[in-house]
């Protein structure tokens, strides 16, 4: 069974089953009891989905730090299928407050959380929304799948999809869901394509080929290049600078 996993959960136990709250259609649009007047009600929510290995989670640890940087009230769900090794490294890594990270164990393919029934995902978000109000933006890691792989639009409000150049070169080519379909595109670990032998020009064009007029961006997560180019994207597309 699918659980979602709270480090201050007040009974005490490691996991809690999540269940859909009643009554709602998409939870970021509700509202915690003290929201500040004219602010939107419950935070934006990005997805950050990609292969196994592509380097979501060292996105994640480049993304919170900036983020807060600029002032902006964050909180992150990661997802995996049997355990909570994503969320215990992000609690580990003092980045942000631990109880602003919960685990969603899939307990099935990844994909089925985010996408055919993300009520885990949702859950988990409206949990964060009801205790921190002041909320802008929830991350939400998607656990490690395939090319095929996509967000509901039910439970984010924009994706980014990581794929990275020791995958090779070919996988704009291939034309996977996740590929075509994204808000944001990110090619990460560029440091290593000449030690995997792949044409970066190449892997770039091919991708901004197969999803013309959507944005492509190149990332090394290991030591930060250009991921303020992903914070200016999600800052100005899903916060709107606010």
């Amino acid at each position: 069974m699918a659980v979602f996993s709270d480090p201050t959960a007040r009974d005490d136990r490691p996991w809690a089953s999540a269940q859909m709250p009643g009554g709602s259609d998409r939870l970021h649009h509700t509202s915690g009891p003290d929201l500040p007047a004219g602010k939107p009600r419950g935070a934006a929510r990005v997805g950050i989905g990609g292969p196994v290995g592509s380097g979501k989670t060292a996105l994640l640890e480049q993304l919170i730090p900036r983020f807060i940087a600029r002032g902006t009230e964050i909180a992150v769900i990661t997802n995996d299928l049997v355990t909570a090794e994503d969320a215990e490294r992000i609690r580990r890594s003092g980045l942000i407050a631990p109880e602003r990270v919960l685990a969603v164990e899939t307990g099935a393919c990844p994909h089925t959380a985010i996408r055919e029934d993300p009520t885990l995902n949702l859950a988990a978000a409206d949990e964060l929304d009801r205790a921190y109000p002041h909320l802008d933006l929830i991350l939400v890691e998607s656990g490690g799948d395939n090319l095929a792989s996509s967000f509901s639009l039910d439970l984010v409000d924009y994706w980014l999809f990581v794929i990275d150049v020791a995958g090779g070169d070919d996988i704009p080519r291939k034309r996977g869901l996740g590929v075509l379909k994204c808000d944001l595109l990110v090619i990460n670990k560029t440091d290593l394509a000449s030690h995997v032998r792949v044409d970066l020009p190449r892997m770039a064009r091919e991708a901004a080929e197969v999803r013309p007029g959507k944005p492509v961006l190149q990332t090394n997560c290991a030591t930060g290049e250009g991921v303020d180019a992903v914070v200016a994207r999600i800052a100005r597309e899903v916060l709107f600078d606010r």
